[in-house]
C-alpha cells in the first residue's frame, strides 16, 4: 500500500499543495515550523480519523479559513481509490470515495492504513491511560473498520448514561424517585453490548500484538529486561485478562453478561458519584520490563525503546494480514540514539513506503537512501504559508541521504 498523491488546501500552513509521491522513501525536509509535520498529520488523519498531535480538528483548519480539505490517491495491490475529507468549523465533517459522498466520514477507514512514529508517542509509555486506550482502539479499528462504528455508539451510551446517572443521584439525594432507574436499566444493556464487542477486540489485539511487541523489543534494547503487554480491567476475571489466552467465538455474550453484572453491583457508586465506573472507557493496556510497570520504572532510553516497539509491533501486525501500511516516522531520528535508528531503519528499508520527517538530512539514516523534498514558508507572520521547494535540495545533501 501506498500514497500516489496527497492534496491540501486550507490544510494548517498549507494554503494549497498538489504532490505526487512513490513507493519507496521520502523524507521532507525543514526547520521546526515550517509545516512539514502537517503533511504526514494530513495523511494520518485519512487513516484514523484523528490528529496525533491534537484532539479535535479546529487547529487542523487554516486561520481564516472555514475549512479545510485533505485528498489523496492510494495504491493497493495495484488498485486505485480516491479517499477526500472536509473538515469544518461548526458544522459536520464529510467525505468522499472516488468523488462520491459517503454518509459518515467513518466509511473511509480500512481504505488507507498507516503507522506512524512520532515524539508525542512517550507518552504511551508515560502518559495516561487514554493514551494506551487509543492506542488499542485505533490499531484495532485498522484491522477491522466497522469497529469505528462500535466507537462512536459505545461514547454515546456513555455520554448519555453518565447524564442520566447524574440526574438519577440528585433525585435520590432529594428523596424523589423519577423514572431514572427504569432508563437507567435500558442504558446498561445498550453499554454492555457496545463496550463488550469493544473489550472483545482489544483482548484478541492484545493477545495477537504481544509476540510482535516483545520481539521488537528485545531488538531495540537487547540489554533490557524484557517487555510484555496485558490489558487491565477491574470488571474482568484474571482468566480472560491473560494475554496468551486464545480469543474464542463466545467471549463477546460472555463479556455482555460479566459487564451487565459488574453494572448492577456498581449502581449505588454510580449514583453517588454521578459517573460510569464500569466499562472499557475504565481500562489500561500495562506495560511491563520485567516483573515491574514501564511507566515510573523505565529509564527514559528504555521509554522511547517501549514506545518504538509498541509502533513496530503495530507495523508487523498490519503486515501479517498481507498488505504493507505506510510508515510515517515524523521527525524521531534526531531523538534516537544509533542503536535504535539502525534498528528503526532496518523496519523502514522493507516498507512498501516510508514518509519521513527531518529537520536536516544528517539526522536520516544513509542507507534509507530516502528522495528528499524541502518544505519552507513564506508570506507574513500571521499568515505564512508552506510550500515544496523541489530545487531546494543541493546535490551534497542529496547524496548525503
Amino acid at each position: 500500500m501506498h500514497v500516489r498523491a496527497l492534496s491540501l488546501r486550507d490544510f494548517r500552513s498549507w494554503e494549497a499543495a498538489e504532490l505526487e509521491l512513490s513507493a519507496g522513501r521520502t523524507v521532507f525536509l525543514g526547520s521546526n515550523g515550517n509545516g512539514k509535520t502537517n503533511l504526514i498529520e494530513a495523511i494520518g488523519y485519512l487513516s484514523t480519523l484523528g490528529s496525533h498531535r491534537v484532539s479535535t480538528d479546529a487547529p487542523l483548519i487554516r486561520i481564516g479559513a472555514q475549512k479545510a480539505r485533505i485528498g489523496a490517491t492510494v495504491v493497493n495491490t495495484g488498485r486505485e481509490l480516491r479517499v477526500d475529507m472536509e473538515l469544518n468549523q461548526g458544522t459536520a465533517n464529510r467525505a468522499q470515495i472516488n468523488r462520491s459522498p459517503v454518509r459518515r466520514p467513518r466509511e473511509i477507514l480500512g481504505i488507507l492504513q498507516t503507522v506512524l512514529f512520532a515524539p508525542e508517542d512517550l507518552s504511551l509509555v508515560r502518559g495516561d491511560p487514554g493514551e494506551r486506550r487509543r492506542f488499542l482502539d485505533e490499531l484495532a479499528t485498522a484491522r477491522l473498520p466497522r469497529l469505528a462504528g462500535v466507537r462512536a455508539d459505545y461514547d454515546k451510551v456513555l455520554r448519555q448514561r453518565s447524564a442520566l446517572l447524574k440526574t438519577a443521584g440528585r433525585n435520590a439525594r432529594s428523596g424523589h424517585r423519577g423514572a431514572e432507574m427504569s432508563t437507567l436499566d435500558v442504558w446498561d444493556g445498550h453499554l454492555a453490548a457496545h463496550g463488550a464487542v469493544l473489550l472483545a477486540q482489544r483482548l484478541r489485539l492484545v493477545h495477537e500484538l504481544y509476540p510482535h511487541l516483545a520481539q521488537a523489543y528485545s531488538g531495540i534494547a537487547p540489554e533490557s529486561r524484557p517487555a510484555a503487554i496485558a490489558y487491565r480491567s477491574a470488571s474482568l476475571p484474571p482468566e480472560l485478562l491473560d494475554p496468551a489466552r486464545s480469543p474464542q467465538p463466545e467471549d463477546e455474550s460472555e463479556l455482555e453478561a460479566i459487564l451487565l453484572r459488574e453494572l448492577a453491583v456498581a449502581r449505588s457508586k454510580e449514583l453517588e458519584r454521578g459517573v460510569c465506573l464500569v466499562g472499557p472507557h475504565r481500562d489500561d493496556l500495562e506495560l511491563m520490563l520485567g516483573s515491574a510497570p514501564a511507566k515510573g520504572f523505565a529509564s527514559h532510553g528504555e521509554s522511547w525503546s517501549y514506545a518504538l516497539a509498541l509502533r513496530l509491533g503495530a507495523f508487523e501486525l498490519l503486515r501479517s494480514a498481507g498488505t504493507d501500511p505506510v510508515l510515517i516516522l515524523d521527525d524521531v531520528f534526531a531523538e534516537l540514539d544509533r542503536r535504535r535508528r539502525t534498528a528503526l531503519a532496518a523496519v523502514a528499508a522493507g516498507a512498501e513506503q516510508v514518509l519521513i520527517t527531518a529537520a536536516v538530512a544528517e539526522d536520516v539514516p544513509a542507507e534509507l537512501a530516502a528522495v528528499p523534498l524541502r518544505v519552507e514558508t513564506t508570506g507574513e507572520a500571521d499568515r505564512r504559508a508552506s510550500r515544496i521547494v523541489e530545487e531546494g535540495v543541493d546535490a551534497a545533501e542529496s547524496a548525503s541521504l
